[in-house]
């Protein structure tokens, strides 16, 4: 399955998500290919970090000089795309390829405007014929309880067509960060930890089948 990962806004996360991704299936044994096509090429980043830490297994990101469609060609297991309206013609591309987009929505109403736009984008560069799921959720969600932007934000998506919002949220947690800067999933970082946990249910809604693998193995 080809899974874009993307958004139009900067900030919203969209590369925490696809490295964290990338390690969850690695580490479920998947072997992801990883395709960076944002020009601000932030996963081939923290995937060199990654790698300069030694940590296991590594994470093969191609860069958007690679061509997508020759490459997955060969490869039969998941492959996560990370892109940014930045290159039209790459987010272009990948979204025709693709089998699922992700779309990451930090909460505020700026980013709801956002994320309409970018569905915009998604839906004039789709060829005829080619429908792929589109998922939102939020993500940099508030963590305090009396915060209503969070809730407000999810409940401006379900009202976007063509947008399956899905009732799972990332926290704004320092993990995240923390994440990029070690070249550590979250759950590498911090296994019981609020955003380790969070993420997982991410995970595990994604990829049902690998969820299913993991629970039979460890049985």
């Amino acid at each position: 399955m080809l899974t874009v990962i993307g958004n139009l806004k900067g900030g919203s996360g969209k590369s925490t998500v696809a490295f964290n991704l990338a390690v969850w299936l690695a580490k479920a044994h998947q072997e992801p290919m990883c395709f960076d096509l944002d020009p601000q090429s932030t996963l081939s980043d923290v995937a060199e970090v990654r790698h300069d830490e030694g940590h296991q297994p590594e994470i093969q990101v191609f860069r958007a000089a690679d061509d997508p469609a020759e490459l997955i060609k060969h490869h039969k297991g998941e492959v996560l795309v990370d892109v940014g309206a930045a290159n039209l013609w790459a987010m272009r591309q990948a979204v025709n390829m693709a089998d699922r987009i992700v779309v990451p929505v930090t909460p505020s109403q700026a980013d709801v405007w956002s994320t309409q736009r970018f569905l915009g984008i998604v839906g004039e560069a789709l060829k005829d014929g080619h429908a792929p799921e589109i998922w939102g959720f939020i993500n940099r969600a508030d963590t305090h309880s009396s915060v209503r932007e969070t809730a407000e934000t999810e409940e401006a998506l379900s009202m976007l067509p063509g947008l399956q919002v899905q009732k799972v949220r990332l926290g704004q947690r320092t993990a995240f960060r923390r994440s990029f800067s070690e070249g550590l999933a979250v759950f590498e970082l911090e296994r019981a930890g609020k955003a380790a946990q969070e993420f997982s249910r991410l995970a595990e809604l994604l990829f049902p089948k690998v969820k299913k693998m993991q629970k039979s193995k460890a049985r």
